[in-house]
């Protein structure tokens, strides 16, 4: 049998269309396409992919059931080792990943692993109205400071186990990044929902508006009865160039613009949070939290601008999200760099002062180093300036919590098993790496999820 030598393309939205709303941009298999895709798996028996998935799924296992049109079965393989697939099938760099390890991709373009992970969790979603029934408890409680991917991983691995679980979110509604850091049209905050449901399902508790490290502090957590704590609490700290006319109006950080839309809705007719009405955005930063801010802006209305001190091949954003930010008519600006923020009468931002750039040799993350070209200054009309450079942890919990070594970026440092300085306190995801993968997240409480359990098992 021929293989053919391509994925199968996902069906999106026409880029004109999609470009003035906020629905999800890629449509999804059909069972037609997917079973198609999956028949180019070559079922290699040592299974490299595998190896390339920061959770351990079992990729040829569950694309052999959906050659056998059994798609409930795939979902139970992967939920096996993975609480989120619906939110990894949408989000998760599978290029870089297990995709990269695909034998076919040697040859031809990897196997669409990503895209029918995405179709297995949607079909599920869709037809399986069954409830998880909590599983007889243990006895044992655990507190999961944060809702994000990491700790949505560890509280619903401890959960099927028997634990007692309760999540402390600092903001009004569960998710962490998925719900104020990914926007909807790549991610349909339904879904993340529909996930948290079903961790109440198997009894976890979620306590929203708890701000750790300020509400209660980790000490009061184990007061209260708590016998071990996960912290996952992200990184939401933005970092800004510090250069002159930051402190204007009209310049965001990229967390609090997507935050504003994500969560707030903020594009809404009525919204309690509105925000500005920019035409002329210009998006500083050339991660997929740059492309996502840029995307957002398009869709409220603005002409937006991605300026860049790199050129396009050091991007670090997906191939597919720099592609469609490309369709959707958003502009990049390669080897520029802001120096300079002027602002008007009122107090607004209107112009930034830019430096022309050219690459040397890398620097230590094995990039080109940018530097600048003398006398080739220029000036960009702007209205808002959406500063996407990075995030680091909040210093809140680290500050509140004695015991806890932390790097001196601010990072949690934990061993191998998640475990801190601190007996009993486990911490993973973005507080100890800095800003990561949604999956890379999910792997490091899956881990710490294991180590807690050996912990407390210890106890008995």
């Amino acid at each position: 049998m021929s293989i053919n030598p391509k994925k199968h393309e996902m069906p999106t939205q026409d880029a004109n269309i999609r470009a003035t709303n906020f629905k999800e941009v890629a449509l999804g298999y059909t069972p037609e396409i997917a079973i198609a895709e999956a028949e180019r798996c070559l079922n290699c028996k040592n299974m490299p992919c595998v190896n390339g998935c920061p959770v351990n799924i079992n990729i040829p296992k569950f694309i052999q059931l959906i050659k056998q049109h059994n798609f409930e079965g795939a979902y139970q393989a992967i939920a096996e080792d993975s609480s989120l697939p619906a939110v990894c099938g949408r989000v998760c760099p599978q290029e870089t990943q297990c995709e990269s390890k695909c034998t076919l991709g040697i040859r031809f373009e990897p196997v669409g692993i990503g895209r029918l992970e995405r179709f297995v969790a949607d079909w599920h979603n869709e037809q399986n109205k069954e409830t998880m029934m909590p599983p007889k408890a243990n006895g044992h409680r655990v507190a999961v400071v944060g809702s994000g991917p990491s700790g949505l991983t560890c509280a619903g691995d401890l959960a099927k186990k028997g634990y007692s679980v309760t999540i402390f979110e600092a903001l009004h509604t569960p998710g962490g990044v998925l719900v104020y850091g990914i926007p909807e049209f790549r991610l349909p905050k339904k879904i993340v929902a529909q996930e948290v449901e079903a961790l109440k399902d198997l009894g976890v508790k979620i306590k929203t508006n708890v701000v750790i490290g300020k509400t209660l502090t980790i000490d009061e957590l184990f007061e209260e009865g708590y016998e071990a704590i996960f912290i996952g609490s992200g990184a939401g700290l933005p970092k800004f160039m510090n250069i002159k006319g930051e402190s204007l109006k009209g310049v965001l950080s990229a967390n609090e613009f997507l935050t504003r839309v994500n969560l707030m809705k903020a594009y809404q007719a009525g919204s309690a949070t509105p925000i500005q009405n920019a035409k002329h955005v210009v998006v500083v930063g050339g991660g997929n939290v740059a492309m996502d801010a840029a995307r957002c802006a398009k869709r409220l209305g603005a002409d937006v601008t991605i300026v860049y001190r790199r050129t396009e091949k050091e991007l670090p954003a997906r191939k597919e999200e720099i592609e469609h930010v490309k369709e959707e008519g958003i502009q990049f600006k390669f080897l520029t760099n802001p120096l300079e923020l002027y602002g008007d009468a009122n107090g607004f931002v209107c112009k930034m002062n830019c430096q022309r750039m050219e690459l040397s040799a890398p620097d230590e993350s094995g990039r080109a180093r940018p530097i600048p070209v003398a006398n080739r200054d220029f000036i960009i009309e702007t209205d808002c300036v959406i500063m996407s450079l990075g995030t680091s942890p909040n210093p809140l919990i680290r500050n509140t919590t004695s015991g806890l070594d932390v790097e001196k970026w601010g990072g949690i440092i934990v061993n191998e098993q998640g475990l801190t300085s601190r007996t009993g306190v486990y911490a993973g995801g973005d507080a100890v790496t800095g800003a990561a993968t949604v999956i890379l997240a999910m792997g490091a409480g899956k881990n710490a999820a294991a180590s807690i359990d050996e912990y407390l098992r210890k106890k008995d």
